[in-house]
């Protein structure tokens, strides 16, 4: 008998959750993420909950235990309950109705299998009892051993209710799947024929889950794949997955942790912050890579006006596109740049010139100064 094994498992605040549904006669089953994770001896950062007890009745019983109970997505069956500081996402067992490729209308359910049909792959509709007794309705246990992403049952129908298993399918492959093993087949095929269905969805959704696939340890075979299939074109229009899969080798030879907008930058593509509809900070964060990638700057003048961490992102992207080795002294070179302090200012040029004039000359002797290795002082430069 299969069970899952944790603290968070037997925990108290957990467990005190489970009795508040059970105790009362309900089913209730651990679901999704913190099963597959534990499975795979993955962490757990999410409990999630699968219970046949209707969301009014989850909330009374669980208010009733002494239990915080929060109504975050009620209309779609889900409350959100806090016990010892924890939040548990409690749902109820529902199946669809009807389903339009982005949204679905859900019908309660009182079996743990219309639940489990309603779920995008195998892997995620693992379920476990309060003891973490393992309950496999849909034998995706086989599937996580074998690190295999396959959608429930008929590929086509699950992406057409909701084309943004699309790239969760190719998200999920960086996270789980076994580059060795390859690709599921169907699935594969499943995602090409419905690609005209991701113009439906919001640049929002797709943005969180590129973000996530490329925060993946290695995601260049899933991008691969993406590019291969024309998924990638249909997301980031004239990108090219060519110069991922040496970043990523650079990345690990220099043990550098994966960054998503270093590797969006890898990608290329037009208007990639719009498409994605990236943070202000994120976009900017990749404005300045994009624009400084392929400059020829030497590694101490981009950590002089970059800083350390964006100028080595820089160096990392070029020696990726040039797919050369990157030298060995290239963070020592980075930090003496970003220590570097310009000895002039303003002030030591006037009253003698002021305003545009000003400006101009100081950045005149900036270049200068950095055309020297940062060498030339002061008194230099003045004289």
């Amino acid at each position: 008998m299969t069970r899952v094994v944790g603290d968070w498992v037997s925990a108290e605040p957990t467990q005190a959750v489970f009795r508040a549904l059970t105790d009362a006669g309900h089913k209730a089953y651990f679901v999704g993420g913190c099963v597959r994770n534990a499975l795979i001896g993955a962490s757990v950062s999410d409990i999630d909950i699968s219970t046949d007890a209707r969301p009014d009745r989850v909330m009374e019983l669980v208010e009733s235990a002494g239990l915080k109970a929060v109504p975050t997505g009620i209309d779609h069956g889900t409350v959100t309950v806090v016990s010892g500081g924890i939040p548990h996402e409690i749902t109820t067992f529902r199946r669809d109705i009807e389903t339009d490729g982005r949204r679905a209308v859900v019908a309660y359910s009182d079996a743990v299998i219309d639940d489990a049909r309603r779920r995008d792959f195998t892997i995620n509709a693992i379920y476990a009892s309060a003891d973490g007794t393992v309950l496999d309705p849909l034998d995706g246990l086989p599937d996580l051993e074998a690190r295999r992403i396959r959608f429930i049952e008929d590929a086509d129908r699950r992406i057409k209710e909701d084309y943004l298993r699309i790239l969760r399918f190719f998200r999920f492959y960086a996270w789980y799947g076994d580059p060795a093993g390859g690709m599921d087949a169907e699935g594969l095929a499943a995602c090409a024929a419905n690609i005209s269905g991701i113009a439906s969805l919001s640049k929002e959704r797709i943005g969180a889950e590129m973000k996530k696939l490329l925060s993946a340890p290695d995601p260049a075979p899933a991008v691969a794949a993406m590019q291969h299939t024309g998924v990638i074109q249909c997301v980031l229009p004239g990108s090219d997955a060519k110069a991922l899969s040496v970043l990523v080798h650079v990345e690990q030879e220099t043990k550098t942790a994966p960054d998503p907008i270093r590797r969006l930058a890898a990608l290329g593509g037009n208007g990639q912050g719009a498409a994605l509809r990236l943070s202000r900070d994120e976009a900017g964060k990749l404005d300045l890579l994009v624009k400084n990638v392929g400059q020829g700057s030497a590694a101490a003048v981009l950590g002089y006006k970059l800083g350390e961490k964006a100028a080595f992102d820089v160096c990392l992207l070029n020696f990726a596109l040039l797919e050369t080795v990157l030298p060995p002294k290239v963070r020592l070179e980075i930090q003496r740049g970003a220590k570097a302090v310009f000895p002039i200012k303003a002030a030591d040029l006037m009253p003698d010139l002021i305003g545009e004039t000003l400006g101009a000359h100081l950045n005149h002797l900036e270049s200068e100064w950095i055309a020297s290795d940062f060498k030339l002082t002061k008194k230099a430069l003045l004289s």
